[in-house]
């Protein structure tokens, strides 16, 4: 840290000089304007970057190298998430037909991804999503509500036997997945770029808590997937009812939590969050009666059963990490 000592000129200007080794490395010459930014905890950001557009990121990459379809995907999934504006498929020779193939899934499962531009040997994806039009806030919430239908949705299929219902849980799981990306991509942006950190209104801190949020939300989804296909492993086979209503029972517990959870988070109630998550307690309990009540069940059966409790249980466990997040941010907030 360079210890620099504020200087007054013309009876009411203060003045602090910038280290040299900064200046030169980001090129500043006199008269340049500088972009001055009141942090939310008093320290003040010195940016040379003052225009409001915003920043173009370039990424190229080359499918000479990618041996499988999976490999590729993840690269574009990777360089989404990292907040890349532009991205460039390149190849020495015609662009492999699989290459294509990935191209249209992976604008089909991102927000905001299209092809703008495609010749023989390259393929450009562009970003054309405004940020700022996609707030953190939303998109929690629009993934909250989705993946809380999912888990009810997952365990009434034990009582109306609807394997339609099932495959429709998998389809909505994409849409949760493409939400947590989205979260993901903004988190990075906002952390690199000050002016669009500011045109959001958010600090970088609350957006990181955000992306928190979104990857356990994300993961509750995984869960009600896991839930629905374990029912659809005994869903032709006779049940004992208690096991049913006991699943259901731990379900709308795990789902009360969630809720709560999700409440003090939007309220900033830290109290409530705390509550929130002394109640766990009674769902492990509920859980660990529906492992004993499927020991009476054939053990192919029993073993479906033993991962929807599982299932439920962590459910419960990560509704209540949303309750943590919230009391650790909030008390952040107050140092």
């Amino acid at each position: 840290m360079e210890i620099r000592k504020v200087q007054v000129t013309g009876g009411s200007s203060y003045v602090v000089s910038l280290p040299k080794t900064w200046v030169k490395k980001l090129n500043i010459k006199k008269n340049d304007p500088l972009g001055l930014i009141i942090q939310p905890n008093g320290t003040l950001l010195i940016t040379k970057k003052v225009d409001e557009e915003q920043e173009e990121r370039i990424i190229e990459i080359n499918t000479d190298i990618m041996d499988t379809p999976t490999y590729l995907f993840r690269c574009l999934i990777g360089a989404y998430i990292a907040g890349y504006t532009i991205i460039k498929i390149k190849s020495i020779g015609a662009i492999p037909p699989f290459v294509r193939a990935v191209t249209r899934k992976f604008t089909q499962a991102t927000i905001g991804q299209e092809v703008v531009e495609e010749t023989n040997n390259s393929i450009m994806i562009k970003d054309l999503l405004n940020p700022v039009e996609m707030p953190f806030d939303k998109s929690i919430r629009r993934m909250y509500m989705i993946v809380k239908n999912m888990h009810k949705d997952a365990v009434s299929i034990l009582k109306n036997r609807d394997k339609t219902l099932a495959e429709d849980i998998l389809s909505r799981d994409n849409d949760v997945d493409r939400l947590q990306w989205l979260i993901a991509r903004q988190h990075n942006m906002v952390s690199r770029d000050v002016n669009l950190n500011r045109k959001m209104g958010v600090t970088t801190e609350k957006a990181a808590n955000y992306f928190l949020i979104s990857r356990i939300i994300e993961r509750i989804g995984d869960h009600a997937v896991r839930i629905a296909k374990n029912i659809l492993n005994f869903i032709d086979e006779k049940v004992d009812e208690k096991i049913i209503d006991t699943i259901e029972s731990a379900s709308n517990l795990a789902l009360e939590i969630f809720d709560k959870s999700m409440e003090s988070f939007t309220e900033r109630d830290m109290k409530s969050a705390n509550k929130n998550i002394d109640s766990l307690t009674e769902l492990v309990s509920l859980c660990e009666k529906i492992n004993t009540l499927a020991l009476q069940q054939k053990a192919a059966i029993a073993v479906s059963i033993g991962y929807i409790a599982e299932s439920v249980r962590r459910t419960g466990e990560y509704a209540s990490d949303i309750s943590e997040c919230v009391i650790n941010h909030l008390i952040s907030e107050k140092t």
